[in-house]
Parts: C-alpha cells; sequence; structure tokens
C-alpha cells in the first residue's frame, strides 16, 4: 500500500482501524484525503485479513467536520461536479465492502463527515458528537449523499427538518432518530467500537459477507423477492468450507476457525 499521509491504517485482530488525520482542518475532507480513501478501500476489499474496518477521526473534536471549505471555495462548477463525484465513488466502495463497516463518531460529523458515516453499515457515537448537513448555511446542499441516504436512515420528514435547517443535532438526538445506533461515553467509544469491530470479525466472513448483502438487496425489493434472495445465498454458503467448520464445531463443543472459504 502507498503512504497515506491524511489518514492513518492499521490493522490488530482481523479488524482494520482508518483514522482521518487533519486535525488542523477538524479532519476536513480535501480531494487528497478522499482520494486515499478510495485507494485504501480498493486494498481493504483484497485484503483477507481484514474481517472489520472502523472509521474515526484524529483527535477529540472532530469525527470529521465536513468537506474542506478552503479547498471548496475556489472551485468552479465543473471542478465542483468532480468533487462530488469523487467522494461519492469513494463512498459508494465504502458502502459496498462485503466486510462491515463502523463508524466510531468522536465528535463532529457535519456535512462531508455525517456522509461519511452514513455510508457505513453501524454508527455509534461518543456523547460529545453532533451530526448534521448544514450546507444550506453556505448555499449549498451535500455533496456526497447526503440527500439521499439521509432519508433512507431518518425518514422522508426528519431528513428535510435537518437538511432545510442546517442545524446539527446532539448524539442523543441522532440515536432517538436512527442517526446513531448507540451513544457511549467519550473516552470509553474506541475501545467499545472495537470490541463490536473485534466480534463481528470473529465470525464466518463469507456468511456475514452474505448476510449483509442480502440485507442491503432486500431492503430495496418486494418481500417475496427478498426471501428469494435469502434462500439463494442460504444454499450457497452450504458450499463453504466454513459453514461445514461453523457446523462441526458446533456439535464438537469447540470454537470454529474460520478460513473465509
Amino acid at each position: 500500500m502507498q503512504p497515506l499521509e491524511n489518514i492513518q491504517w492499521r490493522v490488530e485482530e482481523g479488524v482494520g482501524v482508518a483514522t482521518i488525520h487533519r486535525p488542523r482542518a477538524l479532519n476536513a475532507l480535501d480531494g487528497l484525503t478522499i482520494g486515499e480513501l478510495s485507494a485504501l478501500l480498493d486494498e481493504v476489499a483484497r485484503d483477507r485479513a481484514v474481517r472489520a474496518l472502523v472509521l474515526t477521526g484524529a483527535g477529540d473534536k472532530a469525527f470529521v467536520a465536513g468537506a474542506d471549505l478552503a479547498e471548496l471555495s475556489g472551485l468552479s462548477a465543473v471542478e465542483a461536479r468532480r468533487f462530488s463525484e469523487a467522494g461519492h465513488w469513494a463512498f459508494a466502495k465504502l458502502e459496498a465492502l462485503p466486510l462491515p463497516t463502523l463508524a466510531a463518531v468522536n465528535g463532529f460529523a457535519l456535512g462531508g463527515g455525517c456522509e461519511l458515516a452514513m455510508a457505513c453499515d453501524l454508527v455509534y457515537a461518543s456523547d460529545r458528537a453532533r451530526f448534521g448537513q448544514p450546507e444550506v448555511n453556505l448555499g449549498l446542499i451535500p455533496g456526497f449523499g447526503g440527500t439521499q441516504r439521509l432519508a433512507r436512515r431518518v425518514g422522508v420528514q426528519r431528513a428535510k427538518e435537518l437538511l432545510l435547517a442546517g442545524e446539527a443535532v446532539d448524539a442523543q438526538k441522532a440515536k432517538s432518530i436512527g442517526l446513531a445506533l448507540e451513544v457511549v461515553p467519550h473516552e470509553q467509544l474506541l475501545p467499545y467500537v472495537m470490541e463490536k469491530a473485534r466480534k463481528i470479525a470473529s465470525r464466518a466472513p463469507l456468511a456475514v459477507a452474505a448476510a449483509k448483502r442480502v440485507l442491503e438487496t432486500g431492503a430495496g425489493v418486494d418481500l417475496a423477492t427478498g426471501c428469494a434472495l435469502e434462500v439463494e445465498a442460504f444454499a450457497l454458503l452450504f458450499a463453504t468450507d466454513d459453514a461445514r467448520e461453523g457446523m462441526r464445531a458446533f456439535l464438537e463443543k469447540r470454537a470454529a476457525a474460520f478460513t473465509g472459504r
């Protein structure tokens, strides 16, 4: 993997941890950071040793405070389109990963930061976190999927309130409307999320990937079609070494050793 300037990366116990690291800019997303995230996600998708991915921000103030306005303010309409497309492409890669992704929102998740969190499977928030899409205050709208993912997370009416007013909500409010799954004391956030990620990483990776794929695909189709997708995925898993190992380990009352095959 090429050296990363704005993202810190480590892998421990099957969990990859990507920390957006631009503390002087409150981890705001510029073109370089988006490009690095996109490249990192390509590597993660190929790395069988990574079975869960945690995303967080450097420091105690921000997860990602938004897009980098210092860069954005000088863009033409054509350049802004390219910037938006690059963000959409990176976040689509994140959403499409077969492994589970967990956002540890340790502070401000505004604009692009809120959009980044929403592209993850599971969102856990520090009690200091704040979420919002304040782009209308700048004469803009979200550019990395916020108008679409927010409605899917919290419902159309609530999304309209957040988008049209451009106001941020605290962590407890974010949990109550479905934007965050749990709120954790700030100092305990990363250990809590890492424990969740390690637990998921210990499960059969092909089964985890299938469950994620069928759930996401099924959410957009009718019930009968979704159930048919489940039947196909269920049956295909019986051809895997992991399914045989998992059932055998259960019958032999021992821990399973999953290989992702």
